[in-house]
Parts: C-alpha cells; sequence; structure tokens
C-alpha cells in the first residue's frame, strides 16, 4: 500500500516540475528499457531461465494437450504450491511484460503499479543515476514536501511503512548532492553552485549521525495521523521516539527529541470541518448567500488559524535544528501559544458544529457532545496543509465497524451514510483532505467492490480518481490478517498523469506457504467489459480470457426474467458458499433423533414455468462459469439472490438438441451429488439433527460436461472453455486434485 502510493506519488510530484526528464523515452523511464530484468521480482522470473517440459510445453498451443498441467509443478521451476497451470500462467506474464520493458512501452508512474514492477528499486535508481542537478532538486523538493496521512493510525503501522520507503530516497539523494558537490569543487567551481545542496548536506552534518537527521526529518516534516484513541496516539509517538534513539550510537551526541504533538493528533477522523468550504456552509445555514455578519465571523476564523498555522511552521522549524531548545524560552512559549490559539479556535469551531448538531452551546449537553464525539477540525488542525490542497497521500487500515448507537456519536453529511460502516465514511473524508494529484491506498473489505450496499462508495471513489487498482484476497485457504475472518481488498487510486483506467486483480485464493510471495506475484488486468448491474460492482478478474467472457456474457439476458413467483417447478439452494455453488431439484434430508423429517430452515427456492426451464436453470448454475461468476462480482461470503438472479443466461435461446442434454445432465448430477452426500449428525440447542450434507467437489467431471455444453451456448473458444472448467482447480478440487493439498481439504467445509 505504502510502496504504491507513496513513490507513484513522488515521481509524479517530480514530473510536475521538470516533466522534460520524464517523457517517453527520456533519462527517467529508459531505465526500464535498459535493464529490464532488475524491476521484475525474482518470484514472477522463478524457473523462467528453464525449458519447459515437453508434456507441458504441448499444452500451451493446443488445450487438448494439457493433461498435465493441473498436476504439481517441479521445484526449479515452482513457486511454494504451484500446479503446471500456474506456473505457465506466470511465465507467460514474465514475458509479456518484460518484452514491454525492454520495448519501451512502460513510461508512467500508473504503469509501475498496473504491471506490478518493483517500484522501490525504479525510484531508488532513478536518484542514484540522476545525472542533472534539475532533476535532483525536483526530486528532493517531492520528498521532503511529501505530507502523509493515516486517517486512523492507532499505533503507527503505516507511519513506520512510510519511514522504511522515504529513508533510502533521503539517504540517495544526500548522497548525489555531495557528488555533485564535489564534481563542482573538483571542477574550481567553488562555493557559487549548488548552493541549495550545500545548505542541505550542512543541515545533515549537525545532527548526530545521517540517518538521524534523515529519521528526524521524516518524522517531522511528512508523517500525519489522527486517531480517537489517545492512548494509540501516544504508543504511535514513543515508537517512533524509540526508533530515533535508536539510531545514536554516542550517547554524548542524543539530542532533545522532535515534538510532534501537532503531527500525530488524537480526536475523532469522522466528525469536524475537513475544510473551510464545509464550516462556510455551517456559517451561512439555509440561507442563499452570506449576511455581513457571517463574512465577518469567517474572516476572523481564518485569521486564527492563519495565525496558528504561522506559529505551526515556526515550531516545526524549531524542530529541524540540531538543539531546538537553543531557542531557549522562546520554544516552550511558541509551543504554549499555538496550543493556547489552536484550542480558543477549536472552541469556536467545536460550537458552531454543535449547533448543526442541534446542541445548544451554552448547556451542559455542549460538554457532554464534545466528550462523546470529540471532534476534530482537520481544517484548522491541519490549516497549512489543507489551504494548500490537501495531503499528498493518505494510506490506512480504517475500522470495519458497523454504524449503529453503539459507535456513541453520530455522523452527518456523509454521502456514503447509506453504507452504514465506519470504513466508508473514513474513505469519503479522506478523499477531501487528499491534493487533487493525491494518491489513496487502503485495505478494506471486499464487499466494498461488490455488494448493494456499498455501491455509493464504489461511485464516490472512481468519480474522485482517474485510476483505481484494486486486488482482492480470501480468508481460506489463508488469509491477510491471521486471525482475521476477513475477505479483504486493498484499493490503491490517484489522479495520476495517465488516462482513465480501473484495473483489477481476481479474487485471490492462497495457501500460507505463498505468503512471502504473494504480493510479488500480483498481476492486474484492466478492466475493459463489465457487466452492467444496478450496483455497478466492480469484477475481480485477472485476465484478458476473462474479459473477453464477460464480454460474451454481457450479451445474454438475466435468469431473472424467467423465475416466477410460485410454480411446482422448484429449484432449491442455501446462501452457503465456498468452493461450488449447489443447487438441488430436490429438498436435502434432514431428521431429528426420533428420525423424523424436518424442514430445512434455511432453505431458498426459485420457480420456474416448467421442468425443462428448471433443468436448464440447474444446469447454468452449477455450472463452473456460474461460480466464476460469482467469484468476480459477489463477496464470496454467501450465495445472494442478486447474483442468481443477474446472471446472463437466455435461457429461452439454447438450443434444443442442448435442452435435452442439459436435463440428461442435470439428472445425472442429482444421483451423483445424493450418492456422495452424506449425513452428519450436529447437536443444537433442539436436540441432534441429523443433516444431507454434499461433497460437489466429487461430482466435478459431470460439471465439467455442462460447462462444456455452455460453452456451445455462449460461443466459447476452447481455450476460454479451458480456463472456465479448470478457474480456481487447485482450491476447488484440493486434495482429491494431485494428493497434496490436504490444506485445503481441511478448510472446505460441508
Amino acid at each position: 500500500i505504502g510502496k504504491n502510493t507513496i513513490l507513484p506519488y513522488l515521481l509524479e510530484a517530480a514530473a510536475r516540475t521538470e516533466p522534460s526528464f520524464f517523457k517517453p523515452g527520456g533519462p527517467v523511464w529508459s531505465l526500464l528499457a535498459a535493464d529490464p530484468d532488475r524491476y521484475l521480482y525474482a518470484a514472477l522470473a522463478q524457473g523462467t531461465n528453464l525449458p519447459l517440459p515437453p508434456d507441458v510445453a504441448a499444452g500451451v498451443a493446443d488445450v487438448g494437450q494439457r493433461g498435465a498441467w493441473n498436476k504439481p509443478a517441479a521445484e526449479p521451476y515452482a513457486l511454494p504450491t504451484e500446479i503446471w497451470r500456474e506456473t505457465v500462467a506466470r511465465r507467460q506474464r514474465h514475458a509479456d511484460v518484460r518484452a514491454r520493458l525492454a520495448a519501451g512501452e512502460l513510461h508512467s508512474a500508473a504503469d509501475l503499479i498496473t504491471d506490478n514492477l518493483n517500484i522501490r528499486q525504479f525510484v531508488q535508481d532513478v536518484v542514484e543515476s540522476c545525472e542533472d542537478a534539475r532533476l535532483l532538486r525536483a526530486l528532493w523538493k517531492a520528498v521532503r514536501g511529501i505530507s502523509i496521512l493515516d486517517p486512523t493510525c492507532g499505533s503507527g503501522a503505516f507511519h513506520f511503512a512510510a519511514l522504511n520507503i522515504l529513508e533510502p530516497l533521503y539517504e540517495a539523494c544526500l548522497a548525489r548532492m555531495a557528488a555533485f558537490v564535489a564534481e563542482a569543487e573538483q571542477a574550481g567551481a567553488g562555493h557559487a553552485r549548488y548552493e541549495d545542496f550545500r545548505k542541505a548536506l550542512a543541515e545533515a552534518a549537525h545532527h548526530p549521525n545521517q540517518r538521524y537527521f534523515i529519521t528526524k526529518s521524516i518524522i517531522v516534516d511528512n508523517l500525519y495521523g489522527v486517531d480517537i484513541m489517545h492512548e494509540a496516539v501516544e504508543i504511535a509517538k514513543l515508537r517512533l521516539f524509540l526508533k530515533l534513539v535508536s539510531l545514536v550510537e554516542d550517547g554524548s551526541r542524543i539530542e532533545p527529541l522532535p515534538d510532534i504533538d501537532f503531527n500525530i493528533r488524537a480526536g475523532n477522523t469522522l466528525v469536524g470541518f475537513a475544510t473551510r468550504a464545509e464550516m462556510e456552509q455551517a456559517v451561512r445555514g439555509d440561507r442563499l448567500l452570506l449576511l455581513p455578519e457571517d463574512e465577518e465571523l469567517l474572516a476572523a476564523i481564518d485569521e486564527q488559524a492563519a495565525d496558528v498555522d504561522r506559529l505551526f511552521v515556526r515550531f516545526r522549524q524549531m524542530q529541524t535544528e540540531y538543539d531546538p531548545h537553543a531557542y531557549g524560552d522562546d520554544y516552550a512559549a511558541t509551543k504554549q501559544a499555538l496550543r493556547q490559539r489552536l484550542a480558543a479556535l477549536a472552541g469556536q469551531l467545536d460550537r458552531l458544529l454543535a449547533q448543526q448538531y442541534s446542541v445548544n452551546p451554552d448547556t451542559l449537553a455542549f460538554t457532554q457532545w464534545r466528550e462523546s464525539h470529540q471532534p476534530f477540525h482537520w481544517f484548522a488542525e491541519f490549516y497549512g496543509i489543507i489551504k494548500q490542497g490537501g495531503f499528498g497521500v493518505v494510506i490506512g487500515n480504517p475500522p470495519y465497524v458497523e454504524y449503529s448507537a453503539k459507535v456513541g456519536y453520530t455522523v452527518r453529511d456523509y454521502i456514503t451514510m447509506t453504507c452504514g460502516d465506519l470504513y466508508a465514511f473514513t474513505i469519503e473524508q479522506s478523499m477531501k483532505l487528499l491534493q487533487a494529484n493525491g494518491h489513496l491506498g487502503i485495505i478494506i473489505p471486499v464487499s466494498s467492490v461488490s455488494t448493494d450496499g456499498f455501491s455509493p462508495l464504489r461511485k464516490s471513489m472512481l468519480e474522485r480518481f482517474t485510476n483505481s487498482w484494486t486486488s482482492n484476497y480470501a480468508e481460506r485457504p489463508s488469509k491477510l490478517f491471521t486471525g482475521v475472518e476477513k475477505r479483504l481488498t486493498i484499493w490503491i487510486a490517484g489522479n495520476t498523469l495517465q488516462s482513465k483506467k480501473f484495473n483489477a486483480t481476481g479474487y485471490k485464493r492462497w495457501l500460507s506457504r505463498e505468503r512471502n510471495v504473494l504480493f510479488d506475484c500480483l498481476h492486474y488486468t484492466v478492466i475493459s467489459n463489465r457487466i452492467d448491474t444496478p450496483t455497478a460492482a466492480i469484477p475481480k478478474i485477472n485476465s484478458y480470457i476473462e474479459n473477453q467472457i464477460l464480454q460474451k456474457l454481457a450479451a445474454k439476458k438475466a435468469l431473472g426474467l424467467y423465475v416466477m413467483r410460485s410454480t411446482s417447478h422448484n429449484l432449491y439452494y442455501t446462501r452457503q458458499l465456498r468452493y461450488f455453488a449447489q443447487f438441488l431439484d430436490f429438498i436435502p434430508k434432514i431428521t431429528n433423533a426420533d428420525q423424523q423429517r424436518i424442514l430445512p430452515s434455511e432453505l431458498k427456492e426459485l420457480a420456474f414455468v416448467d421442468t425443462s426451464m428448471r433443468n436448464l436453470a440447474l444446469a447454468f448454475l452449477n455450472s463452473s462459469l456460474f461460480f466464476w461468476y460469482l467469484s468476480a462480482y459477489s463477496d464470496v461470503r454467501n450465495l445472494n439472490r442478486r447474483e442468481i438472479l443477474a446472471f446472463p443466461c437466455s435461457l429461452d435461446q439454447v438450443a434444443a438438441q442442448v435442452v435435452l442434454q442439459f436435463s440428461q445432465l442435470v439428472q445425472k448430477l442429482m444421483t451423483d451429488f445424493t450418492i456422495n452426500s452424506q449425513i452428519i449428525s450436529n447437536r443444537y440447542a433442539d436436540g441432534v439433527l441429523n443433516i444431507q450434507s454434499f461433497r460437489p467437489r466429487h461430482s466435478k467431471p459431470i460439471i465439467d460436461e455442462i460447462d462444456t455444453a455452455l460453452a456451445q451456448h455462449y460461443g466459447f473458444t476452447d481455450e476460454e472453455l479451458d480456463f472456465i472448467i479448470n478457474y480456481d482447480i487447485k482450491y476447488r478440487m484440493g486434495d482429491m486434485l494431485n494428493g497434496e493439498l490436504d490444506e485445503v481439504e481441511d478448510e472446505y467445509a460441508v
């Protein structure tokens, strides 16, 4: 998250200052073409220097020769847990990206993200190979000037990530400055040239060591955070202080620690005036125009805020000096004045905000409201940054908390109110706080890209940013946060210099042994085809083939058009979803301890006009095609009616001879489901229930027959059919595939 927001921002900021260096084929982007392998992660290149075994290579051009592709790949070729199908796909991605790098086709920060290149190495090389002082100045200006905010910072994990990203760039910039100065002196230019470089080097030399200066500069100048928990804020500051102390080798040279009380603050990110426009709206109220007294009040607040900012700039300048206490009483007086004036301004804004909450500022209720809501006015607290357009980068992990009375405070006027979750509100607030050219990086539940309720959030983000990248992660077999059962999406976004594009990955299932290479092998696909849905869900797809399949599905009518209100021709399903969707033409058997039949409490049903249409629906919905569609468009948590009814199928256009074939296959599948089912006994509050449970992976060969017949209906190519039949095959089949993936089988609950 940090590297794909901070580093693109730095490149684009430098490009705005010195655009000539960033033209295609110029000195910056030519680094990619000069040494493509340097910017490809080693995991992606694993085994690519070896020729494929003949039985595997035969399937590259001939789909019918892929019998070996679902077997574990040999160690010299493979990453942990890979089957040959995955190895071949990774090799093809490697060859494609490398070829485009060598041809000079990649020449933007957005390209670095989309093709998942080693962006840290690239930006480091841009600085270290810099041969022109103008480019170095632009890079140094970007590095020193970037403002990075975590709006719900907790104990500061994202701050440390940002620090680790910026530290080597500071170091590289100072090293290049020193080289430029040394070359000038050797050439006899004296002190006339590179005065700004000399000043920066002298500033660094005043500190115990260069790393101390760099870390201190980052903490004071680049990092900002807010959290509603005062304890978390104190821990975040303490961790940064301890980082600084650890860099001092000589105890006698330790200098006073910087004061970052005004960088990392306690308060409610979601309650308060984010911008001056919000404050002005509160003053104006329902009036169309500002009254003279309104303008007078706003002018007074502006003057107070500007005064606070002047003190803050002065105080921060003191922090970057070798010994801030050299200012004597002025240091303490400046901090005290800053605290007092900021408190007075915040108090005035609190009174103004309270009136919007229908709270009288002159009553006890106002005090109680302030304590429960902890308002934080970004407009005042970070006046200089907000006035200049906002923060350059916002990164973080907002709270996944349902908005309810239990939260303890009330939020107002968010476009995402109907989303009903604090993470949606936090993202909306972050977009207000971000520069027009800023970058956002967040990790949030996968519901953000999929479900009906979060449609306002998706709409807001897609309107706000020209470019987005979403990567999507399952919670089984393994999960991003150990112990947290959450399907997650990492959403990177920015108003980049590239044309508007949306990029996504598929829904990534992975095993714990893959963790070390999980992000290195990430692969984004430009979403060129989408099925129109009422909620504009963002598809989770990972290849050109999937784009083509979406295009063919888009030409079909939704299944919901064929569903009746009530007939005797029903199919049945539960909302449970793991590696297969299960639809039946019979009601599963459930009995109590006395062997009495019990009707399932969670069973859903769909009605159709006749048996033939019902059987067609059963075939389509039990297919691997439908399971892929679910993975692409749903939250992959439950089998929801929305995705079922929206599934493009055009049942009335199925060829007559295929209708009969589907009917036979469905009967065969239902019989096989029953044969392979087992009775599981569970104890509940009302006693023991014996439940018929199904193992659809045992029926995969019949499902494959269904998908083969569906290929004729949709016009799939052999390559597209091969993809559908083998979609997520390693996880869907588990130990049945090759006897080596027991971890998947353990996770597959009935």
